[in-house]
């Protein structure tokens, strides 16, 4: 059977606090910019961020939007992940902005070792090394 499915193409992500949010993924993660607008009519942000080549994150603002009603363990999307070449290197960056990533661990399957740690509005990033 063929799969329907290509690639993930964009995740979107509602934030509490744009400007924070902005910085966090483009200034510590070292997401670039693509495209950053204001809708009026919404009141809200929208921030296209490139993850890598035709795959984006999609930073959004909405007034009054309800914080996230669980942890990870709850049905839904459990924790976004991104390949890292060097884990050890992208914790020190992370940490070198404050951010505190749990103990790296190692996948019992792949036998690669990846970490957690949470954005600003604490939902749950992973690193995997590639």
């Amino acid at each position: 059977m063929t799969a329907v499915l290509k690639a993930i193409h964009h995740v979107a992500l509602i934030c509490s606090d744009y400007a924070r949010s902005r910085a966090f993924y483009h200034e510590v993660l070292g997401l670039a910019i693509v495209r950053e607008v204001y809708r009026e009519a919404r009141e809200s942000w929208k921030c296209d961020l490139e993850v890598s080549p035709g795959v984006s994150l999609e930073l959004f603002s909405f007034p009054s939007s309800p914080p996230r009603p669980s942890y990870p363990e709850a049905q839904g999307l459990r924790h976004l992940a991104f390949a890292v070449d060097d884990i050890d290197a992208a914790i020190r960056r992370l940490s070198s902005h404050g951010v505190t990533c749990e103990p790296v661990r190692v996948d019992e399957y792949t036998g690669k070792r990846f970490t957690f740690f949470a954005d600003p509005d604490k939902l749950p990033i992973e690193l995997y090394e590639r």
